[in-house]
């Protein structure tokens, strides 16, 4: 089978959110693909990470500290910006076209077998199919740890089938509330699935509602409750002492003292905003707490230097480098929470500077509060429609947003929405892309940027 047949297979089986909550979440399901391939996942220790707004960058800052720990290190992230490679690799480098066409033949081939012996009742998902190739993956590469992002909830999640050394709760808030719950409190017992019996478990204080379901949890299971705060870096409006923004106009990053292992250390993170600082404090706590676990190679100067190393594209990502372009800012948030972030860190730089916003949205999102939070920042939005059967028409958009006042102009393609933002901007502006992942990538895509 070709790289190109095994992606089309792949996205044939339907987007992962569009399955019935009954055909995405059984691990009894899960368990009997992994128990047939040799349960791959469990030839190395693994960090498992679930959350709303932040999973990502944690597990990117983690896996980034524990490579340049010398562990040979799997990190397994979704969705993907440009290519289904991104989700899975190894010392970040992505796996390879052969290797994932193999894997994905020899998975889809043995879920055939298992569904004619009616021990599957269905073909693997989307998720599962990823989730299982990520595991062989891993450990026909013998990693020494992986990391790994929850797709979605935790509970059910088909990564949870894993028996992780840390758990990580991020920031919590509503999301895929059709399948994980209407209230923060609902939405947390599905991440708070991820916590083991005795096991440990790093967060950080958040909404009352999701305090309380973690912290129950912990109490009821027995596990180890590891608080982060001690490594989120405080943060007082007007004091240059605790400042933690280099405004560097083409790489702006974090930049502040921690002591870490009774060390004092310099953090200079390239994701910023106020929110990283909670997603970096979680895999600092994460890191501590494997090494004091017995994990190898951990030390305060490997951390500083695994935080400054981190890639993670499309978070706050400023692209400042293209001839007669203006500043272009790529950020995936897309609910209210992440837009909040956004918000935030626009306003530390770029002040009272006018922005475009090129703005496409899944129609299953919250894009009037969305667009409440940040449309007012705008001089002009261009409402597109990202490449994916789920998105929103700008039109849906436009009418979403029309309590915003702001202008809205209508371009379904992207990178048509793209060269119309550069136009309006005329050197002035700074240009801002968000609202979905899918449109990042699209937009990443147009502008031949690597993801």
């Amino acid at each position: 089978m070709s790289y190109e047949t095994a992606v089309a297979s792949m996205f044939a089986l339907g987007h992962e959110l569009a399955q019935t909550p009954s055909h995405k979440f059984d691990l009894a399901h899960m368990r009997v693909l992994l128990d047939a391939l040799g349960h791959p996942q469990r030839a190395y220790p693994s960090v498992l990470i679930a959350g709303t707004n932040g999973k990502g960058s944690t597990a990117a800052t983690l896996a980034s500290i524990l490579q340049v720990s010398g562990l040979k290190t799997g990190l397994y992230t979704s969705p993907h910006l440009a290519r289904i490679n991104e989700r899975i690799r190894i010392n970040g480098v992505e796996i390879s076209d052969d290797e994932f066409a193999r894997l994905h033949g020899s998975v889809d081939q043995l879920a055939d077998r298992l569904i004619a012996k009616g021990e599957l009742p269905w073909h693997p998902s989307f998720f599962e199919m990823m989730t299982a190739i990520a595991f062989s993956h891993f450990a026909e590469q013998r990693v020494e740890i992986a990391v790994l992002e929850v797709g979605m909830g935790g509970r059910l999640d088909a990564t949870n089938v894993v028996e992780p050394s840390v758990s990580v709760i991020t920031d919590i808030s509503l999301d895929h509330q059709k399948f994980l719950g209407n209230t923060v409190g609902e939405i947390a017992r599905e991440k708070a699935g991820i916590i083991r019996q005795r096991g440990v478990v790093v967060t950080l204080p958040q909404q009352p509602e999701a305090n309380d379901v973690i912290g129950n949890t912990i109490l009821d299971l027995d596990a180890v409750g590891v608080n982060a705060v001690q490594y989120v870096p405080p943060v007082t409006p007007g004091s240059e002492e605790s400042r933690v923004w280099i405004a560097d106009h083409r790489s702006p990053r974090s930049h502040y003292r921690l002591e870490v292992l009774g060390k004092e250390i310099l953090i200079e993170s390239p994701l910023v905003g106020r929110h990283q600082l909670r997603n970096v404090a979680l895999a600092i706590a994460a890191a501590v707490e494997l090494s004091k676990r017995g994990l190898r190679g951990i030390s305060a100067e490997s951390i500083e230097r695994g935080v400054e190393q981190t890639r993670w594209p499309g978070r706050f990502q400023i692209v400042a480098d293209r001839e007669d372009w203006p500043e272009i800012v790529l950020d995936v948030a897309h609910n209210p929470a992440g837009a909040w972030a956004l918000r935030s860190a626009l306003s530390e730089r770029y002040q009272d500077r006018p922005l475009i916003f090129v703005f496409g949205a899944m129609r299953d999102k919250a894009i009037s509060e969305m667009a409440e939070i940040l449309f007012p920042m705008a001089g002009t939005v261009i409402a597109t429609r990202p490449s994916n059967p789920r998105s929103a028409s700008p039109e849906e958009i436009r009418e979403a947003a029309k309590r915003t006042g702001t202008a809205i102009e209508v371009v379904p393609d992207v990178p048509a929405a793209v060269a119309r933002a550069r136009e309006l901007a005329a050197g002035k502006s700074a240009i801002v892309v968000s609202g979905s992942i899918y449109l990042v990538g699209d937009v990443m895509r147009a502008l031949q940027l690597r993801s």
